[in-house]
């Protein structure tokens, strides 16, 4: 494949990704087609999914160019161009934001996705993640300072949570991490434990490639729709893992509770069963009565990087 036509794909598939993600429903808890937040509505997200569609097709060039060797692995902006997206997505909606973590995931998926397709037309999952390997491991403090700004630019105190050490809110961590050189993946492995973008980074990405991808692709030729299909893959990655944004703005307790919940509807079913998706509404309701404490977003965030994979292999809705 030519290295514009690459780039070309990686953003309609990031682009798609998000959009598929934020468009089934019911994903309780969670703005979908037929639910909005009080100031954050369907449409802003659907503004905020576009928008990232440049940013990561830049990121599929420079993926790319490191798989050819025209440029070092450390070249590709990783930082920059999360904060790129940031600021993108921020100034095409009025909603705040709508897609931080989708962006720390899929900027590494981009660049692997850019790399992978270097000398091919088609990516397969293992070669795409071989080359996630090298994305994340050749960032730089630059790559940590860029994204602490972004995360400075979109997020609040209470979804931040806090931290003791590296704190995004204090100036010093930004002395620390150029005095220590440290990169995206050592201040990913300080949060790992309670954060799942975090951990994402540290494990090479494993509940999108062994938890949510082979359960979405699964669904997807087992004759599911698609809506069906990305419901159940949340439900199914929200039933491993608790969802680290419930834990921050909650508690682990009531994180696990949720959890419990989403394997419970799976188990009566999923989304193509009349009786769990009474249950689906059910809990859709309770999560959005709890004021946004009991939001699953970090969970919708693994589900479009699951989106991407599957895309990217050539599934089309």
């Amino acid at each position: 494949m030519e290295k514009a036509e690459a780039g070309d794909l990686v953003g309609r598939c990031v682009s798609l990704a998000a959009l598929l993600e934020v468009s089934a429903y019911p994903k309780p808890g969670n703005v979908h087609r037929t639910r909005d937040f009080p100031d954050t509505r369907f449409e802003h997200f659907l503004a905020g999914a576009v928008a990232l569609g440049p940013a990561m097709r830049e990121l599929g060039l420079q993926g790319f160019d490191a798989a050819s060797g025209a440029i070092p692995w450390e070249e590709v902006e990783i930082g920059g161009l999360v904060l790129r997206a940031v600021r993108d997505s921020m100034s095409w909606q009025r909603g705040g934001n709508v897609n931080l973590g989708m962006v720390l995931l899929l900027s590494p998926l981009a660049a692997a996705g850019g790399a992978a397709l270097h000398g091919d037309d088609r990516v397969d999952a293992v070669i795409l993640r071989n080359f996630l390997e090298r994305v994340i491991r050749s960032t730089t403090p630059d790559d940590v300072i860029l994204v602490y700004e972004a995360i400075r630019l979109t997020m609040t105190p209470k979804t931040l949570g806090e931290v003791e050490d590296l704190d995004v809110r204090d100036a010093d961590s930004l002395e620390k991490i150029r005095v220590e050189c440290l990169t995206l993946l050592d201040v990913f492995e300080r949060c790992a434990d309670r954060d799942s973008i975090c951990s994402e980074w540290v494990s090479d990405f494993s509940m999108t490639f062994e938890v949510g991808y082979p359960y979405l692709k699964g669904s997807l030729e087992g004759a599911k729709d698609t809506n069906s299909a990305i419901v159940d893959t949340f439900l199914h990655i929200l039933s491993k893992r608790p969802d680290s944004l419930i834990m921050r703005k909650s508690s682990r307790e009531k994180a696990e509770e949720v959890s419990e919940k989403a394997m419970r509807i799976l188990e009566a079913g999923g989304a193509g069963s009349e009786r769990s998706l009474e249950m689906l509404w059910e809990l859709d309701g309770e999560l959005q009565g709890a004021g946004g404490d009991l939001n699953p977003g970090t969970t919708a965030d693994l589900v479009a990087a699951s989106i991407f994979v599957v895309l990217l292999e050539g599934w089309r809705p």
